[in-house]
C-alpha cells in the first residue's frame, strides 16, 4: 500500500515528513539527538567551507528560499553541508550534494534535511560522493546492460558513438535528476525513490535513454557523438513531463 500511495505522490503538506520516515532518517535524528547542533557549532575545515560557500548561490537560484545571498535558504544550506563534511570527514563534500540538500530543505528544516542526506548517502547512494566515483561508475556500467535490454537500438547507438555512461548518466544519478528533470517530476521521482531506492533512479534513466534514442527515427538527428550528447542533454520536454515519466518508470 504505502509503495503504490508513493507512486501515486504524496500530497505536498505530508511530503516531507514522509521522506524522513521512509528513509529512515526519523528514527536516525531520534538516536542522534544533539548532534547536528554540536556540529553546527564547529568551524569545520577551510577547505570544504571556501568550496560550499561558491556553489551556495547555484542551488534553485530562482526558488525563493534560495534568491538572495545570505538568505535563510542559504544559510541553512551552508550549515547542512559543513556538517556532513564534520560528520564524514574522509568524504567531505561532493558538488551533487548541494542540490539534494537544497530540495530536502524546501521540505524540512536543517536538522531534518541533514539527517535525511546522511541517508541518502549512505543507504540510497553509498559511494556516490567519495572521491574516485567507484559506485557511480559501476552503476554506469549496470545501467548500459540494462539498457541492453531495454532498448537495444539506443544500446547498440551509444556502443557504436563510444560515449561511456559516465558522460551523461554523471549527474543525473549523483543529484537524483533534481537538476535534469522539471520540479513536479522530481518530486514525483523522489517519492517513489525513497519508497523503493536506487532502482527508481535506474529506471527513469533507462526511461529517458529509450524515448531520446530507442527508435531509428530519433536517431536520424544524432549522426555523431557531440548530437547524441546534445541531445541528451536536452532532452525533450514531453518525456520529462510529470504524467508520462511516471508511467512509463
Amino acid at each position: 500500500q504505502i509503495r503504490l500511495r508513493c507512486q501515486k505522490g504524496i500530497p505536498p503538506s505530508l511530503r516531507g515528513r514522509a521522506w524522513q520516515y521512509l528513509s529512515g532518517s526519523k528514527v536516525k535524528l531520534e538516536q542522534n539527538i544533539g548532534k547536528f547542533a554540536e556540529l553546527d557549532l564547529l568551524p569545520g575545515d577551510p577547505k570544504w567551507l571556501d568550496v560550499i560557500e561558491r556553489d551556495l548561490h547555484r542551488q534553485f537560484p530562482f526558488h525563493e528560499m534560495f534568491v538572495s545571498r545570505g538568505g535563510h535558504g542559504q544559510q541553512d544550506l551552508f550549515r547542512v553541508l559543513k556538517a556532513y563534511t564534520l560528520y564524514r570527514p574522509e568524504e567531505g563534500y561532493c558538488q551533487a550534494q548541494a542540490p539534494i540538500a537544497a530540495v530536502l530543505l524546501m521540505h524540512m528544516p536543517a536538522e531534518q534535511a541533514f539527517w535525511c542526506l546522511v541517508q541518502i548517502c549512505e543507504k540510497y547512494l553509498p559511494g556516490y560522493y567519495s572521491e574516485k566515483l567507484e559506485a557511480i561508475q559501476l552503476d554506469g556500467q549496470i545501467l548500459f546492460s540494462l539498457l541492453h535490454k531495454v532498448s537495444p537500438v539506443a544500446y547498440k547507438h551509444l556502443s557504436k558513438q563510444k560515449i561511456d555512461p559516465i558522460l551523461y548518466m554523471t549527474e543525473w544519478f549523483m543529484c537524483a535528476f533534481s537538476r535534469t528533470l522539471p520540479w513536479s517530476s522530481v518530486l514525483r521521482v523522489w517519492d517513489m525513490f525513497f519508497c523503493e531506492g536506487v532502482k527508481i533512479i535506474f529506471r527513469v534513466g533507462l526511461v529517458l535513454l529509450k524515448h531520446t534514442l530507442g527508435s531509428s527515427d530519433k536517431l536520424k538527428s544524432c549522426q555523431g557523438q557531440y548530437e547524441t550528447m546534445e541531445r541528451l542533454r536536452a532532452l525533450s520536454p514531453k518525456i520529462m513531463q510529470e504524467t508520462f515519466l511516471v508511467q512509463e518508470v
